[in-house]
């Protein structure tokens, strides 16, 4: 398991943030999970037993700690400032995975934007590509995607050379599956 909990923002967002979705993408944490699972994080930095393994950088980190140090500028690139829920970067394979948490629990807007996943890792891998990095584009839904209605959309997200997970990542899905031993 690679995502975990803390405690959620109880005054909400913007005034039409789905109190739940808001709930379920503030308690699971990259971070937290990481650390559970033995790696330290330094000022977003990412190490297991010492050796530097990449970076957890979700929305704009990844432009302050990552992207812009090393000379991207998003509007080189993009014409829109991408801002993913998660982002691990992975050092040791060379590939940026973005991680987008999707929460439902009743129908609604949220299910037409599930077929924009490629259109997305497209994006994001426009800025890692001069870094000679690859792009994995992730999704973590809760169980309400579980449902057969999300058939086809599911089989399209892995058409598109996307994935998805319920409620967690495996440290597989990251390339660190290395330390589950």
């Amino acid at each position: 398991m690679i995502m975990s909990t803390r405690m959620p923002n109880i005054y909400g967002g913007g005034a039409n943030t789905n109190v739940n979705g808001l709930r379920f993408e503030q308690t699971t944490s990259l971070d937290t999970t990481l650390k559970r699972k033995g790696f330290e994080i330094i000022d977003d930095k990412v190490y297991y037993k010492e050796r530097t393994i990449g970076w957890s950088v979700g929305k704009n980190k990844l432009y302050k700690k990552f992207l812009t140090p090393l000379g991207i500028d998003y509007s080189d690139y993009n014409s829109k400032k991408w801002q993913p829920d998660e982002c691990f970067i992975n050092e040791l394979n060379n590939t940026a995975y973005i991680i987008e948490k999707k929460f439902q629990s009743s129908r609604g807007s949220v299910d037409e934007k599930l077929p924009g996943c490629h259109f997305k890792k497209m994006e994001y891998e426009k800025l890692f590509h001069p870094l000679g990095y690859d792009v994995e584009f992730i999704y973590v839904f809760n169980n309400w995607f579980e449902q057969d209605e999300y058939k086809d959309t599911k089989e399209y997200i892995s058409l598109m050379g996307c994935y998805y997970f319920f409620n967690e990542i495996p440290l597989k899905a990251l390339g660190i599956d290395f330390c589950e031993n």
